[in-house]
């Protein structure tokens, strides 16, 4: 299998500039894909960020599996992390970002108020890998569209300061990926889900990478999606049987993969086989 890298110029300038804005700032956002928390989390923010409060916004969680995304909220919870649950495009839970900005805060507030100065507005970094939802969540926080926004990795490649209210402004950035993918099933799990540019991709390997795993956790969805017989056969004979069902066919009834792949990850991107997380606190 090819493997996936992908680090354009302008990410590598987001981080040398989020590192020199850190220090007027209060709070750190860090958006993640819900569908996997993990390996959509950029490990060079920690070192980026380093002891700055921080609030885990675990995204897209309408298509990602309910029951584990409260697996997930535990997991980071025992972790002593504070997270939300949100969906940036319709809204859900958005409503408690700033409360819980203001209460990471909170001493920095009272220091302030002791000193006899104003509290001002809470300052966010808002942080997270590429076609995570960074700008629809904060158009939706603004009420008002502020940040350009794309079902593309890639669209914000500047950074610049947003109004949320009265009490909180947030800095924007681009989408961080890091140099190097030392497990290279985090790769195949970022680009399943769409968080690395599709023209950089071998198509077949991403979506043969998705089915042996839907096979496994959620055979019932893949076989009514595809009207699948036999779900105890290897992954590329599955994978071959989608591609006949789909009528991904060559001349002389060879299946065309390519094809047969595109269907697939369009399928799952889509939500046609459900709302699926493509990993678990127990992969762990």
């Amino acid at each position: 299998m090819k493997q996936i890298q992908w680090f354009p110029g302008h990410m590598a300038k987001a981080r040398r500039e989020i590192t020199e804005r850190l220090k007027m700032i209060d709070v750190v956002f860090e958006l993640v894909d819900a569908r996997i928390p993990l390996s959509s989390r950029n490990p060079m923010i920690d070192d980026i960020v380093g002891n700055k409060p921080r609030l885990i916004l675990l995204n897209k969680a309408d298509m990602a599996d309910p029951a584990i995304t409260k697996q997930w909220e535990a997991y980071f919870e025992e972790r002593n992390v504070r997270t939300v649950t949100v969906n940036s495009k319709s809204g859900q839970g958005l409503n408690r970002i700033p409360e819980i900005a203001k209460d990471l805060m909170k001493d920095k507030i009272n220091k302030m108020i002791e000193k006899g100065v104003k509290p001002r507005a809470v300052r966010a970094l808002i942080l997270g890998i590429p076609n995570v939802g960074k700008s629809t969540l904060i158009n939706r926080l603004a009420n008002k569209k502020m940040a350009k926004t794309g079902d593309r990795p890639g669209i914000t490649q500047r950074q610049q300061w947003i109004k949320v209210g009265k009490e909180l402004e947030l800095l924007d950035t681009p989408g961080i990926l890091w140099p190097k993918f030392e497990d290279q099933t985090t790769g195949f799990r970022l680009a399943v889900t769409g968080a690395i540019k599709d023209e950089i991709l071998d198509f077949g390997d991403v979506a043969f990478f998705a089915v042996q795993y839907l096979k496994e956790v959620y055979g019932d969805q893949l076989r009514e999606r595809y009207k699948l017989e036999d779900l105890t056969a290897p992954p590329i004979e599955v994978f071959e049987e989608i591609g006949r069902k789909r009528g991904c066919l060559l001349k002389g009834g060879e299946i065309d993969y390519d094809k047969a792949a595109e269907i697939i990850l369009r399928d799952i991107r889509s939500e046609k086989l459900g709302a699926l997380s493509f990993e678990r606190p127990s992969d762990f």
